[in-house]
């Protein structure tokens, strides 16, 4: 079994902020491999599904913590001390600052570089876990930065957006067993734009 987590704030004035980006990845990824329906479990939002490995099928958790992001970690440790689970079986979807919109980038351990989720995730359960990190990019003022990942994503970061939350979707079976470079690439490959070159009907 693996636990998903998906960081955010909840809340409707919230859902369609930069940083709610990993709910939206876990919203995605039940949608796709037809989780069940949310119930409210371990002070969060739970859906209980399958993913379809190559190894076979793996029984999965998304969680999104309604604790605020602050406090993540509580939600977190209550679902692994349930279940049993290890750190390793913990993959964590969340916004990312210092990669441009909509690159992803997979990491075991770390620092939390100011995200204040996966600092309360560390605290709970320590840095093991593997996180999905999804860019958001930042602003040129460094200062402005929380202000920047509670703006909502515009009109124009939806040309990206969702084609990036279908690749992630897409793709999750790969984290499933820990393939995370094959999940990253498969995520490439889907965002390509495509490179078919137009026939070159001139004369010869």
């Amino acid at each position: 079994m693996i636990l998903l987590v998906g960081l955010g704030n909840p809340g409707r004035e919230y859902q369609d902020n930069r940083h709610n980006i990993g709910f939206m990845a876990l919203d995605a990824i039940a949608q796709a491999h037809g989780f069940s329906v949310a119930k409210a479990r371990f002070q969060g939002s739970v859906r209980t599904g399958v993913l379809e490995t190559r190894a076979g099928p793996v029984k999965t958790l998304a969680l999104k913590p309604m604790t605020y992001m602050n406090e993540s970690g509580r939600a977190v440790g209550e679902a692994m001390r349930f279940y049993k689970l290890t750190p390793e079986e913990v993959i964590v979807f969340h916004d990312e600052a210092d990669l441009a919109p909509g690159k992803v980038r997979v990491k075991t351990g770390g620092g939390h570089a100011g995200n204040n989720g996966v600092r309360s995730i560390q605290a709970h359960i320590g840095p093991d876990f593997r996180r999905v990190r999804m860019g958001v990019g930042h602003p040129e003022n460094r200062a402005a930065l929380s202000q920047h990942v509670l703006r909502n994503f515009s009109k124009a970061d939806h040309a990206w957006l969702m084609p990036l939350l279908d690749a992630v979707a897409g793709a999750a079976p790969y984290l499933a067993e820990s393939a995370d470079s094959e999940f990253m690439n498969k995520i490439t490959l889907a965002l390509r734009p495509d490179e078919d070159t137009k026939k070159d009907d001139r004369p010869s």
